[in-house]
């Protein structure tokens, strides 16, 4: 993976380079980050230098509050929390907790991320922080591939040491006064431990046999997973 320094983008990468069986994921085709709200003048050109399709998987509600910065690109909305985010926190839920919810109540639309960033190449995925939603989409996508799994979890777990320590301590202060009796709420902003991902990835296996059975019984066709490969694997 290569970290890419976009001018107000954080949390911002590339996945190609990633190890898959006879070859690696393609240079410049998968792309992922944080919210695009603060891009500058110079980080906007990047990303339309580097981008063709965006997916925005945040709310209705978080793109009002905080519109994104590039317009130019070819956009697709596909909120993946049915429901507000605030919800995940004043229901004090784990991150374990909140992939499964995900799972098991966003299917369809984890499906249609990843059959756009079949069809469209050069997509960027981005959520607010780019570590849960984003997180899960993009590990989906690698995993119906048979990216090396150990890659796809050391690509999830990157994200922790790349949120602004800045927008932690801000955020872990709005969390500890509004939601004192929380005990995961700081987790669910900051973290992204390696453990819950490979938890996440096992239990997709065991209950459907892989991530492309996962996304086809949600569905995604046989020929959109056969584009995927092609879209993001190389030799």
């Amino acid at each position: 993976m290569t970290v890419l320094e976009i001018g107000g983008v954080f949390n911002a990468r590339d996945v190609g380079g990633m190890p898959v069986a006879g070859g690696r994921i393609r240079d410049g085709v998968l792309l992922r980050s944080g919210s695009l709200v603060a891009a500058t003048a110079a980080g906007v050109a990047e990303i339309e230098h580097r981008v063709g399709h965006i997916i925005d998987l945040r709310d209705g509600q978080e793109v009002a509050e905080a519109p994104s910065a590039v317009r130019s690109v070819t956009t697709t909305s596909l909120p993946l929390f049915l429901g507000s985010v605030a919800s995940f926190f004043d229901d004090d839920m784990g991150l374990e907790e909140m992939y499964r919810h995900l799972l098991e109540e966003s299917g369809e639309r984890l499906a249609d991320a990843v059959r756009v960033i079949a069809r469209e190449e050069r997509t960027l995925v981005h959520c607010t922080v780019g570590k849960d939603r984003t997180g899960v989409t993009v590990a989906l996508a690698l995993s119906a591939v048979e990216a090396d799994r150990d890659a796809v979890v050391a690509d999830y777990a990157l994200t922790e040491s790349l949120l602004p320590q800045e927008r932690n301590r801000r955020i872990t202060a709005f969390l500890r006064a509004q939601h004192p009796h929380a005990e995961n709420a700081v987790a669910l902003a900051t973290l992204s431990p390696a453990a819950v991902m490979q938890s996440l990835l096992d239990e997709v296996d065991e209950r459907w046999g892989s991530a492309g059975d996962y996304l086809i019984a949600h569905g995604l066709s046989d020929d959109d997973l056969q584009t995927l490969r092609s879209t993001l694997i190389t030799r």
